[in-house]
């Protein structure tokens, strides 16, 4: 029997998602705000956590009704069949979130589906579950909106961009799942040259030799629905082999990274190695705005730093100039993308974007800036109004 999930992503990103879970067997997709809604056998559950690498969460829907007060909360929450699904061994976490609802403390509310859940086991088994907000090996997630809730338990566990295996951070990263966004939108596609000359973490070069080489992001780590009673251990256990059986054999790609701090390019090579493409991906040492790039064309796809900090937004200011200097000079022929949440970045870089896309990393928007670099159009060309990519007025 069908059943229905919800599984969120990074805002932006909603329509790619429905076309990627429909590969992986779901139906009725409906996009909504931050995520996609659907319906699906439970392989295609295991197959969107294992394989999906634009998703955040899959989240399995056990409850929905209308609410005037905490209490009609409560009583939904308790007349679930939480002991069918878990046991009172795991630890639970709940968590709430809402829009539009009159209720004024959603603390009050998580508490409240909290007791409804340990209520509904010492009724049914005589001892409650214990709470862990750290660690918890089964989450309840609730929704509200103006009189209606919804609860669902999480069989993701972990946030699906973690995918398992990265050691080496940076101070701010970029979440995997928009990274491998960012690439399904330039148009890159395996065999074509691939270009991030400010590597940091290298999550873009992990997503794109992943992708190149069809290995599942989830391959590496666990998931929550592993801890469920009702777990089909059979077609899970089909559908790991079918994708380990998919994946490519380990060889040199057309991906390359690079940095100037050498710093990010070791952590870089860390993480790859922790993936186990370290082989795979070409890293060097390098000044963007000296590099001379691999190929003839291809795609050049980066997070560049954006100032956050006294003083690095005028040092930014001086090298975006000189970073549309460096594209026109060397990068002719290919297609360059930045993903920036600083909106001077299209103002000062000197060439105007083919396309500005908006696209959340967190709560934080952003833009990924497309520039199609053609030898010679751009380098004498006058400015406009819309030199910005914005639409000229």
């Amino acid at each position: 029997m069908a059943e229905t999930f919800f599984s969120p992503c990074p805002r932006g990103l909603e329509a790619l998602l429905a076309d990627e879970l429909r590969g992986f067997g779901a139906a009725d997709t409906e996009i909504l705000h931050g995520g996609v809604m659907w319906s699906g056998e439970w392989t295609a559950c295991y197959r969107a956590n294992l394989e999906s690498r634009l998703a955040t969460r899959v989240l399995w829907r056990v409850g929905r009704g209308r609410y005037q007060g905490e209490i009609d909360i409560y009583k939904l929450a308790y007349s679930l069949t939480w002991a069918k699904w878990f046991t009172p061994d795991d630890s639970i976490r709940v968590a709430v979130t809402a829009q539009q609802s009159p209720l004024k403390s959603l603390e009050f509310i998580t508490l409240r589906i909290k007791d409804a859940v340990c209520d509904h086991f010492r009724t049914v088994v005589g001892r409650r579950p214990d709470v862990d907000t750290a660690n918890p090996a089964v989450r309840i997630h609730a929704f509200l909106t103006r009189d209606m809730v919804t609860l669902y338990l999480d069989t993701s566990g972990e946030p699906l961009y973690k995918r398992g295996f990265k050691t080496a951070a940076v101070e701010a990263p970029l979440k995997e799942n928009i990274a491998a966004g960012i690439l399904r939108l330039s148009g890159w596609q395996p065999g074509e040259t691939l270009v991030d000359p400010m590597c940091g973490s290298g999550t873009f070069l992990i997503e794109a030799a992943q992708m190149a080489l069809d290995i599942a992001p989830g391959l590496g780590r666990k998931f929550g629905f592993e801890r469920f009673r009702h777990l089909d251990e059979t077609a899970w256990s089909a559908v790991r082999q079918a994708a380990k059986g998919r994946c490519k054999a380990l060889v040199p790609l057309s991906i390359f990274g690079s940095d100037i701090v050498g710093d990010q390019v070791r952590r870089s090579r860390e993480n790859l190695a922790a993936a186990g493409l370290d082989k795979c991906v070409t890293l060097d040492r390098a000044d963007i705005l000296e590099r001379q790039p691999p190929s003839a064309s291809g795609v050049l796809v980066t997070n560049p730093p954006y100032g956050v900090r006294i003083g690095e937004a005028e040092e930014l200011a001086a090298f975006y100039p000189l970073l549309g200097n460096a594209l026109k000079k060397h990068w002719a022929g290919w297609r360059c993308y930045f993903f920036s949440g600083d909106m001077a970045l299209a103002k000062l870089i000197g060439l105007k974007a083919s396309k500005r896309t908006p696209l959340f990393n967190g709560a934080l928007e952003c833009r990924l800036f497309e520039y199609k670099v053609i030898a010679g159009s751009m380098r004498d060309k006058p400015r406009t109004a819309s030199d910005d990519g914005t639409a000229p007025s």
